[in-house]
């Protein structure tokens, strides 16, 4: 069942010794096959920057302002997204410094409660988060990329499906071929977006510049409701979502002891202020009841102040929301490999394509499972579902932390984070996750504890009993020489 794990203790004194030591440059004979550090602290922060905007702040804003029903505390809400965040990367950027083992939330669990949680958190992961954050993102691209051939109806769902799946073709066949490119695309996306950033913000500016009377940020009308706010707290977080997403790929960051806690530092206050900034402009430009009844604020905020340019808004949603999934998938199937070298998924997902040095299978699994959820294509309601079980591991996560700080003493920390922070997210996780179910509870959250619980029944005989089923040896086989692939290990084996 561990298998595949090793001492973290001494993989962590090894690169603390020798810096980039664990940096795979070349291969030798019988040399262990794995994930090769390739990440650079400038594509670590286009990851985490590159993925956080992505369609949230193009499909959220509208969501979030029908919720809290108040300029002032729509704003708010923003601002409290993005310090939530940030406290609770920070604590990441101590568990990564400490665990420099890739997945993330799973290799913390592992280490701090054991494999049973490691698992139920692999498994709802796998099987509906990543893979429903990929469908979400790639179904905004899909539906402003047909609204603007569609002007006078509906787009199509079937066209906007049938897009949404290309696109995920297109993004797996990337990170696929290689791990340069999907670096590359994710750099050169991440600039581009933030470009378009830029002009909104810059129409914002010019409006209160020409008529600052016009500008409403005010607080009447703010909803009350305990339910209310937890829910807009799920469209802001949605938005800011990806922010842990460098932890996912800890063994494949350069210098990860320094890049990691520096990426994070750079990466999450800049997409705050982008965000702050942006749904600033939003406000100046449109009235709340426009922005409410807008499905798509950026293209009606373009066609408003953006004049003979507002074309430019569709065009900048689809850079964003394409440089997002490409960055969600990235991580996503390492979530996968990871989890599969531990024995805790089935073996194929491990392997590594024997010249590219990409987990394929395990970015093909997520795709495919990715292509399954964009059928029902409701983007609110898979929103909601996401939000509702990330924070319940969000919020392990925090208890992770302050558990190893008395069960691993003497571990290694080379970043620590004072532990009232992790103790503060850890409240407001448990409040985000109990708020919405005493206030307006929803099917989404019934099928999502649902399934969190499913993952025992799956674990005792497949993880802890270790049965096998019949005919995997084969198939496994069968894939291994059709993906070109081949067993894989630790970079610290």
């Amino acid at each position: 069942m561990e298998s595949g794990s090793t001492d973290s203790s001494q993989g962590e004194n090894a690169d603390a010794a020798s810096g980039h030591s664990m940096e795979r440059n070349g291969s030798a004979p019988h040399d262990p096959l794995h994930l090769e550090r390739r990440v650079g602290l400038f594509s670590g922060v286009a990851l985490i920057v590159g993925t956080m905007i992505g369609s949230g702040l193009f499909v959220s804003p509208s969501k979030l302002l029908v919720r809290t029903k108040s300029p002032g505390l729509f704003l708010v809400i923003w601002v409290a997204c993005g310090i939530l965040s940030m406290l609770g990367a920070l604590s990441y950027a101590e568990l990564g410094t400490m665990i420099t083992e890739s997945g993330a939330e799973y290799a913390y669990f592992r280490h701090a409660f054991g494999p049973l949680p490691a698992f139920i958190f692999c498994w709802v992961c796998t099987l509906v988060l990543k893979p429903s954050q990929l469908a979400i993102i790639c179904l905004a691209f899909a539906k402003y990329t047909v609204e603007a051939f569609v002007t006078e109806c509906e787009p199509p769902v079937f066209i906007v499906q049938l897009l949404c799946a290309a696109v995920i073709g297109l993004i797996t066949f990337v990170n696929c071929f290689s791990v340069e490119l999907a670096t590359k695309v994710q750099n050169v996306f991440t600039a581009a977006k933030l470009l378009a950033i830029a002009i909104i913000i810059g129409g914002g500016i010019y409006r209160i510049a020409v008529n600052v009377e016009s500008v409403n940020l005010g607080f009447e009308g703010s909803t009350t409701s305990f339910g209310d706010i937890a829910t807009s707290f799920y469209s802001g977080l949605w938005a800011y979502d990806g922010w842990n997403n460098l932890n996912y790929i800890t063994e494949e960051l350069k210098n990860p002891y320094t890049n990691l806690p520096r990426a994070i530092m750079i990466g999450i206050p800049l997409t705050t202020v982008c965000y702050l900034l942006v749904n600033v402009a939003y406000l100046v430009v449109l009235t709340p009841s426009e922005m409410m009844a807008s499905e798509a604020v950026a293209v009606t905020f373009g066609s408003r102040a953006l004049g003979a340019l507002a074309f430019l808004m569709p065009i900048a949603v689809c850079i964003s929301t394409f440089g997002s999934a490409n960055g969600t998938l990235f991580v996503g199937g390492r979530l996968c490999y990871v989890a599969s070298r531990e024995g805790h998924l089935v073996d194929i997902l491990s392997y590594v394509h024997v010249r590219r040095l990409t987990p394929s299978p395990a970015l093909l699994f997520n795709s495919v499972v990715a292509l399954a959820m964009i059928i029902p294509g409701d983007i609110e309601g898979l929103i909601d579902f996401f939000s509702f079980t990330a924070w319940i591991f969000y919020g392990a996560a925090m208890l992770a932390l302050i558990v190893m700080r008395f069960t691993k003493k003497d571990a290694p920390r080379p970043y620590k984070v004072p532990i009232i922070i992790p103790i503060i997210v850890l409240i407001v996780s448990i409040y985000l996750v109990i708020g919405p179910i005493i206030d307006n509870p929803k099917v989404e959250y019934l099928y999502a504890t649902i399934f969190i619980f499913a993952g025992f029944l799956f674990y005792i005989p497949f993880v802890h009993y270790k049965y096998v089923m019949p005919g995997m040896g084969w198939i496994t086989t069968f894939l291994q020489l059709l993906l070109e692939v081949a067993p894989s290990s630790s970079v610290e084996d």
